[in-house]
């Protein structure tokens, strides 16, 4: 009995700090929302650098990068980072915005990188629409710039638009000039102590479908 008494004691002890152990991991993270979205998750057409026409065309919009909130970093926190990554690009490109032809929403896909965000203060955990914060990074275009959401007008499928947001323990990564999301990724790796993502979808075709 006394043997027993003492297992059940180590093991409850051992119970204990395996959940003190592991409580960080759940809380490492990060909770993180765009300020605000049109009706079926959309990214506001304020948000894209062109919308759609009457037509059926598109025409260019006023690309102001989304409002952005994310939860408090865990404790030791110096800076965070963000990423916003197009999943939907289609891969041949060759059928873009032209007339008699559409972009099948079956067509293979790639990532278009749309903004680079390095050196967020720790006392930051939003982004006002528009804001300019932090050190940018280059986009898929290779502009160190916040550059919207503009699919094809042909295309028939939904992009969805995963914005990242990393909490980090260092104040500035060590990073190229210029750099991109992989130089971040690279320069973050050991660094993160904790990251979370939010989706929206954006079209210009009226016909496009998940």
């Amino acid at each position: 009995m006394k043997h027993s008494a003492r297992l059940f004691a180590s093991l409850a002890i051992g119970a204990v700090a395996a959940a003190i152990y592991v409580g960080p991991g759940f809380a490492a993270n990060l909770k993180v929302a765009f300020g605000k979205h049109d009706p079926g998750n959309k990214i506001p057409s304020a948000n894209a650098s062109c919308v759609g026409t009457p037509d059926g065309k598109s025409a260019r919009g006023t690309n102001k990068s989304p409002a952005v909130s994310w939860s408090q970093g865990p404790s030791g926190t110096h800076s965070y980072a963000l990423t916003l990554v197009d999943s939907d690009v289609a891969i041949d490109k060759f059928g873009s915005n032209k007339d008699g032809v559409s972009i099948p929403a079956s067509a293979k896909r790639q990532e278009f990188v749309h903004w680079v965000l390095a050196d967020i203060p720790a006392t930051q955990t939003n982004l006002d629409e528009g804001a300019s914060v932090g050190r940018y990074g280059q986009n898929g275009a290779s502009e160190a710039a916040y550059k919207g959401p503009c699919p094809p007008w042909n295309d028939e499928r939904f992009h969805h638009y995963h914005v990242t947001v990393y909490a980090l323990d260092v104040d500035r990564l060590d990073l190229p000039d210029p750099f991109n999301r992989a130089d971040l990724l690279k320069a973050a790796k050991g660094h993160i102590l904790a990251s979370g993502s939010a989706t929206l979808r954006y079209a210009t075709n009226a016909k496009a479908r998940e």
